[in-house]
């Protein structure tokens, strides 16, 4: 059977942004699962699980709880708030952050593996699709915190680059519903695209709303005014429900519709164990991830010591649901295959350009070119 690790599972499954929260902690239960009915795994979990019920005050006593009870690695995180409010208790406690959500970049510890898509993966090719088809004038608007601020900032300095411009940004607090100031604000200011950094509630607030104002001013929102994120999942598409759910565009590493036995077999097995939902998301894949990658370095290592834990994930490869995925080990980040797909009717999306092959990790984005310059190191999509 081999030997046993407890492992910290820590998500908000309720409040303003459980929607998301919930399938990530579904998707690392669902590996778990997997490995303690694997009799060739050599470890087994013991998943604690917490819900911050999307309190930002409650995610360090929490943690402190877990590596209180000897518990070396945590799963966990949605917020970026959440995350760097945390990462000082990892570093000073000599425990590892298993962090699998999309972010902003611009960080670097040694006590986080990060299993989610790094700025290269979803800002760089978004901004290159959006030029290219709609133009360089954005409104931006975003939840009030590090990742509102920062995934703003990256585009605005993108579109800058290409003599472009952000006409302006807007910034609500987390969970804030009424949006009728600031979609005023956007149809007077006549944007090429609306940039949508808000998260949970917000977020379905904002895409019903301004579908609305639009549809009462005659006017169509997909065509004239798109909105296009680096966050928005199948979840949160039934969140938005109804007939302002389709034409919105999403920049991402995983789609439920990738066409491949293994994502098949990957979503059906979500269903059956989450019959209630939330359905499959991209958190939940990366979360999914990250549980089979501490697996295979606790059994390798033997021990949940963070060192020889790293030092055994480092490099190492797994054939996810979205494909081939690399931890890199010199930013402890994770080779991602960059997509963008369109919302449908039916709260899916459809595939419209991928990267041909998994993208190296840029959090500095350093390594990305000149958008005045030849693309070369810009993940190259391709048409679907």
């Amino acid at each position: 059977m081999g030997r046993s690790f407890p492992i910290g599972i820590l998500f908000s499954a309720t409040g303003s942004y459980g929607t998301v929260g919930r399938t990530m902690r579904n998707g690392a239960l669902m590996a778990c699962e997997e490995i303690n009915a694997d009799a060739n795994a050599g470890v087994r979990l013991e998943p604690v699980v917490i819900d911050l019920r999307s309190e930002l005050a409650a995610y360090a006593p929490a943690v402190e709880a877990m590596l209180d009870q000897g518990i070396r690695h945590v799963v966990g995180c949605y917020t970026s708030s959440s995350r760097k409010d945390v990462i000082p208790i990892f570093e000073k406690r000599d425990a590892l952050l298993w962090y699998p959500a999309h972010y902003e970049g611009f960080e670097s510890s040694a006590n986080v593996v990060y299993t989610g898509t790094a700025p290269n993966h979803h800002m760089s090719p978004l901004v290159d699709y959006l030029v290219s088809r709609f133009g360089c004038r954005a409104f931006c608007v975003g939840s009030n915190y590090i990742w509102g601020w920062e995934s703003n900032r990256v585009l605005r300095e993108d579109i800058t680059h290409r003599g472009g411009a952000v006409l302006a940004e807007r910034y609500v607090a987390v969970g804030e519903t009424d949006f009728t100031a600031i979609i005023e604000a956007i149809i007077e200011a006549q944007p090429d695209f609306v940039f949508n950094a808000l998260i949970g509630r917000s977020a379905y607030a904002f895409f019903r709303q301004f579908r609305a104002a639009c549809r009462t001013r005659g006017i169509d929102q997909k065509r004239r005014f798109p909105i296009a994120s680096c966050n928005l999942s199948e979840p949160e598409l039934q969140e938005i429900g109804g007939d302002a759910v389709d034409g919105h565009l999403s920049s991402s590493v995983y789609f439920a519709s990738i066409d491949t036995p293994t994502n098949r077999a990957f979503v059906a097995a979500y269903n059956r164990m989450f019959p209630e939902g939330p359905v499959i998301s991209v958190e939940a894949e990366a979360a999914y991830i990250a549980v089979k990658f501490l697996a295979t370095a606790l059994g390798e290592a033997g021990t949940a010591a963070m060192g020889p834990v790293k030092a055994a994930v480092q490099g190492r490869s797994l054939d996810a649901p979205q494909g081939r995925v690399t931890i890199d080990p010199e930013t402890m980040h994770t080779y991602l295959t960059p997509r963008i797909g369109v919302s449908r009717l039916d709260a899916h999306f459809d595939i419209i350009v991928e990267a041909e092959a998994p993208v190296r990790p840029d959090p500095y984005l350093v390594r990305a070119s000149s958008p005045l310059e030849a693309t070369a190191r810009r993940p190259m999509l391709r048409v679907v």
